[in-house]
């Protein structure tokens, strides 16, 4: 043991040491470990491992302990900037979160504030229209609901919650009598005054009006038996729910209410108008009825326009209305509006021949009325066009105005020449509108013809460039070339001679004028693209005449080829082939030509005249005739 352990001493001073010098740690962690080597392993060392230790350290180590000690402060110092830096950053980055986590906070506080006022919000109106639980129950008819919602409130805050509108002004109340619940009706009504009972929606209806507008019976009874004043309140137009119930022909409704309140027929609306206005307007014959046996005498009541139920009624088309009206006093038949019009001036004008005949069987009536313009009935006809009611009239006595003995007003007349003048006016101008109308239908379909034929027109000389080109280009390669059989006049055998022949020169020419006109239209045509119609009629013009150029031209290089084909002894045949030619192009061109002279005279005719004259005395016919040809050259 003695002779191995000073070996393990050594081993371990001198490990200790060489990781002092080369290893790069921390001071604190160095020291520790060079205390332990003298404190903690010299316990289990011996004397001479303790001597060579001391000697060692003290022959050796202070050489290398000012190296150690500086190697040491280096490496605290940079990690002690390291771990400033370090402890800085993770300052910042704490700072960072920290604030992170405040605004986090902040937004979950505004969602969580939100959340629980939108469930606050639900829970008051979970409706769509704002509707309150209250408000549903009473939708639904659900009387049990309703019932277990008002024991929950005391009086006073009863009252609240019964008064609450949704966002259509609908209180409890009405949404009930709306959809016809009388049980729940008649239990709201248990907990309501008449000023709560009375709330308008924002339709201006209150929950009586709605009821008879609706046509709840049982509704309307609960209501009346609870508040009779009901039947006394009007919406914004003055209407009582008379009115209403009368307007859509509820006969029962109007029953209850007449039995509640006779006087609710002599109340008008801001225009002037009872319930039997309204409800002979609409054609309501029992309702009628009700309203005549309950006061005749609303018969004779007039609106702000002087007129009566007579005057509306003969506006619709139910005979037995006017009959009823008739009933109590025929005298109603001749009254007049502000206007002087009786109910047989405003049947004619309205064009109801049915209500003009059963006015005309009526015994009493004045046929021929005048009004305040000088009309009779038969003048109100003839002004608005309409020969059977003429008809109609004329058999059964009635006569113009100027017909009759006593002489019309000169302001009578001076209104009848004005109306007269107007109605003529309207006349031509509806008549020229329908005229414009129809020409512009027309103009539209021929300018589609029109495009359509200038679009055929160029496809179809894009094919007749394409061809003549082609006919052109190959026709230099088949011109026979009278090769030399025999050596003479300084040819050579085999070697064409026409080269100096005048036809042939006339042939290569005009064959070349030919084939690179037709190339000039190919490339024209591919190249250019024309949308606006004037342009297009344009182009087509210039290739027109580029055709026709290049025709010509291929027909002279033809005729000149036939006197280089047939040769002298066969001349004949070259000079018939020249006259057929020129006669055949000659003409063709000749007669385009004049069609294209003759076209642009009449544009330019048309142009120098009045267009508005020409269409408001032109029919339609003469219109097509005259602005699109169905046939012109360009």
């Amino acid at each position: 043991m003695f002779e191995t352990k000073p070996f393990h001493i050594k081993s371990f001073v001198f490990g200790r040491i060489f990781r002092c010098i080369w290893v790069s740690s921390d001071p604190l962690p160095l020291a520790s470990e060079r205390f332990k080597v003298f404190t903690l392993e010299a316990v289990e060392i011996d004397l001479w491992a303790s001597s060579f230790a001391v000697g060692f350290i003290i022959f050796i180590y202070p050489t290398s302990l000012s190296l150690v000690s500086r190697k040491i402060f280096q490496v605290s110092m940079e990690k002690q900037s390291s771990f400033r830096a370090s402890t800085m950053e993770k300052q910042k980055s704490f700072r960072g979160f920290m604030e992170k986590q405040k605004s986090f906070r902040i937004v979950m506080e505004k969602q969580l504030s939100f959340m629980g006022s939108e469930r606050k919000k639900s829970k008051e109106s979970p409706g769509k229209r704002g509707d309150l639980p209250i408000h549903l129950a009473a939708r639904a008819g659900n009387l049990s609901k309703v019932k277990e919602i008002i024991q929950h409130y005391s009086n006073y805050e009863l009252k609240d919650l019964l008064a609450k509108q949704n966002l259509e002004g609908e209180t409890p109340l009405y949404v009930a009598s709306e959809n016809g619940h009388a049980l729940v009706v008649s239990e709201i009504l248990k907990c309501l005054d008449l000023q709560t009972a009375s709330i308008m929606a924002r339709n201006g209806y209150d929950p009586f009006h709605i009821a008879a507008k609706q046509g709840h019976l049982e509704v309307l009874r609960e209501l009346l038996h609870s508040f009779p004043n009901l039947a006394m309140t009007t919406d914004l137009s003055n209407s009582t729910a008379l009115h209403t119930a009368a307007t859509q022909g509820h006969i029962d409704v109007v029953n209850l209410l007449l039995e509640s309140d006779s006087n609710l027929a002599k109340i008008a609306r801001n225009n002037g108008k009872t319930v039997l206005h309204s409800a002979a307007r609409m054609g309501h014959l029992e309702v009628v009825k009700a309203l005549l046996n309950k006061d005749p005498s609303t018969g004779f009541r007039t609106d702000k326009k002087g007129q009566t139920a007579l005057h509306m009624a003969v506006k619709g088309q139910n005979e037995e209305i006017l009959m009823e009206l008739v009933k109590p006093d025929p005298a109603v038949l001749n009254l007049e509006d502000n206007k002087g019009n009786t109910a047989l001036h405003i049947a004619t004008k309205k064009g109801r021949t049915q209500n003009v005949r059963c006015l005309l069987t009526m015994e009493g009536i004045n046929i021929n009325a005048v009004n305040k313009a000088g009309e009779t009935a038969l003048d109100v006809a003839e002004k608005f066009g309409s020969p059977e009611l003429v008809s109609i009239l004329r058999n059964a006595g009635a006569v113009n105005s100027t017909d009759q003995g006593k002489p019309p007003n000169a302001s009578k007349q001076l209104k009848q020449t004005v109306s007269d003048i107007k109605h003529d006016v309207q006349s031509q101008l509806q008549q020229t509108r329908q005229t414009g109308m129809r020409v512009q239908k027309i103009a539209k379909k021929l300018k589609k013809l029109h495009i359509s034929g200038l679009n055929n027109a160029i496809n179809s000389a894009t094919v007749v460039a394409v061809l003549i080109a082609t006919v052109a280009f190959a026709a230099i390669f088949t011109v026979p070339g009278q090769y030399v059989e025999k050596k003479a006049q300084g040819f050579s055998l085999g070697e064409a001679n026409i080269a100096n022949n005048a036809a042939f020169l006339i042939f290569f020419v005009f064959d070349s004028l030919a084939l690179f006109i037709s190339l000039a239209v190919v490339v024209v045509q591919t190249s250019v693209v024309v949308i606006e119609q004037k342009a297009k009629k344009q182009l087509v013009f210039v290739i027109n005449k580029l055709m026709w150029m290049a025709c010509l031209f291929i027909s002279v290089a033809f005729i000149s080829l036939t006197y280089v084909v047939v040769g002298s002894h066969s001349r004949w045949l070259a000079i018939y082939a020249t006259v057929i030619g020129s006669l055949i192009m000659l003409s063709t061109i000749g007669s385009m030509c004049y069609c294209v002279i003759l076209h642009r005279m009449e544009e330019t005719k048309l142009r120098a005249e009045s267009r508005s004259f020409s269409m408001s005395h032109a029919s339609d016919q003469e219109i097509l005739n005259s602005e699109y040809k169905r046939m012109y050259a360009l």
